[in-house]
């Protein structure tokens, strides 16, 4: 909810790497909805049932890892519409609560389907994914893109660097937004710049751990040590 009040646009529910399940995701979208913020959803997987459930539960767009082919992505855009357009099944309980009683009637035209492009084979198969119907914005996994292209997360990222750019200008040629994940505000601004039309400067877990690691070195009138890792996730 604090996070909500704080100027994003949208705060993203991350169910793969943040430790929360479903029951605990419902209560953040509970809070998110009493906010100016955009309510999105990173699912774990491609999976129909989680997705739909999300969606009920009041998500107004939904992230989803390890897309790499055009198949994937249509079965993504499935499993968030309804008929005739998908197979999504109705119960959208909390939907309509947020929503409204228009819900089901927009829904399909309101929700974000995003899938996350973090692999070689999402690369190369960028312009099929972008040509799918109902793909609404792609979402770069840089971290995963390093350990596809480049073998590790470190600093040296030439490879996976030359994907992105080359993930971007086709989904700008195509005329779909991109957003990709960020470690901090200046590597934010940095995305934004380049072309990207959502930057997640960081992490709840990351942010946080910055802060209070600033906050006991200004304490201890002592210089702050970075991180031993940086990006996020």
């Amino acid at each position: 909810e604090g996070i909500g009040h704080t100027g994003v646009h949208a705060v993203t529910v991350d169910m793969q790497h943040g430790m929360l399940g479903r029951t605990e995701a419902l209560h953040m979208l509970q809070a998110i909805s009493g906010t100016p913020a955009i309510p999105l959803v990173r699912v774990p997987a491609l999976d129909g049932p989680t997705l739909m459930h999300v969606l009920d539960c009041g998500a107004y767009g939904v992230i989803c890892p390890m897309i790499s082919t055009a198949a994937e992505a249509a079965a993504l855009v499935r499993a968030c519409r309804y008929p005739p357009h998908g197979n999504r099944s109705f119960g959208p309980s909390r939907g309509l609560l947020y929503g409204g009683a228009d819900y089901v009637a927009r829904a399909d035209a309101e929700i974000m389907v995003i899938p996350m492009i973090e692999t070689a084979e999402a690369v190369e198969n960028i312009d099929a994914i972008l040509a799918v119907p109902g793909i609404d914005m792609i979402y770069v996994g840089p971290n995963d893109l390093a350990f596809a292209l480049d073998g590790a997360v470190g600093a040296e990222r030439s490879r996976s660097e030359a994907a992105i750019g080359h993930v971007l200008a086709r989904a700008r040629a195509a005329g779909i937004p991109a957003g990709i994940f960020c470690a901090d505000g200046t590597d934010a601004a940095r995305r934004a710049a380049q072309g990207f039309a959502l930057v997640t400067p960081g992490n709840d877990f990351g942010t946080l751990t910055r802060a209070t690691r600033a906050a006991v070195a200004e304490a201890l009138d002592r210089q702050a040590k970075p991180a031993a890792a940086s990006g996020g996730y």
